[in-house]
């Protein structure tokens, strides 16, 4: 999945701010409750006013982030 994210961020990297978080690391270890996430990997697009819009677990289709740009 790493390299669907990277291109993703490279072609919407001006309009998507793109966060990755490990959780083995300890800043994921404490988002993991606060975001409700468990496994690995996690996807979640927040909207511009930081409410979730949608969460995948596992791989996940990248024409969903370029659609949910759309107006």
């Amino acid at each position: 999945m790493k390299p669907v994210v990277d291109g993703l961020e490279g072609e919407l990297g001006d309009r998507v701010h793109f966060i990755r978080l490990n959780i083995q690391e300890s800043v994921g270890r404490e988002l993991a409750p606060v975001y409700g996430f468990e496994y690995t990997p996690t996807f979640i697009f927040f909207d511009s006013q930081g409410h979730e819009v949608w969460r995948v677990i596992g791989s996940f289709d990248p024409q969903k982030v370029r659609d949910s740009l759309k107006p």
